[in-house]
C-alpha cells in the first residue's frame, strides 16, 4: 500500500486500483475546526484535478480535489454527522472516498510522504 499526496494537500492512499482520498494533517490544522463536509455521489466519474468534495471549516469553505481520475465506489458517511473526525483523524478515519483509479499513471505526478513534507516546510 503506497501513499500519494498532491500540492492541494489531499493524500491517496493506494492498494492495487482502488484509492482512499483525504486532506492532509496539515490542511485540517489550516482549516480550523470543520464544520460541514459535502461528499460526491456513489458512481460519481471523477476527472483529475477537479472538485471530489467541499470541507467547511469555522475559518473558511474550501474544494477538495481529486488527485487522480476515477469512479467513486464508496463515501465515508461517517463525516455526515461528525465532520470533526477530519479534523481528529485526518490521515485514517477522516477520509473522504473510496475510488477505482482509471489510469495508475495518474499517480506519477504526485508526491510521496518525504517530499511532500519538504513541500510543506517549503510552503
Amino acid at each position: 500500500m503506497s501513499v500519494y499526496y498532491t500540492k492541494d494537500h489531499e493524500w491517496i492512499r493506494v492498494s492495487q486500483n482502488i484509492g482512499v482520498v483525504g486532506i492532509s494533517s496539515h490542511a485540517a490544522t489550516q482549516l480550523g475546526d470543520v464544520v460541514y463536509v459535502e461528499l460526491p455521489e456513489l458512481g460519481k466519474k471523477l476527472i483529475k484535478g477537479e472538485e471530489l468534495a467541499v470541507v467547511e471549516s469555522v475559518k473558511a469553505a474550501s474544494e477538495v480535489y481529486s488527485p487522480v481520475a476515477g469512479e467513486v465506489l464508496s463515501v465515508n458517511e461517517t463525516l455526515e454527522d461528525q465532520p470533526q473526525t477530519v479534523n481528529e483523524s485526518p490521515d485514517d478515519g477522516g477520509w473522504f472516498v473510496k475510488i477505482s483509479i482509471s489510469d495508475m499513471n495518474d499517480l506519477e505526478s504526485l508526491m510521496s510522504q518525504d517530499e511532500y513534507s519538504a513541500y510543506c516546510i517549503g510552503s
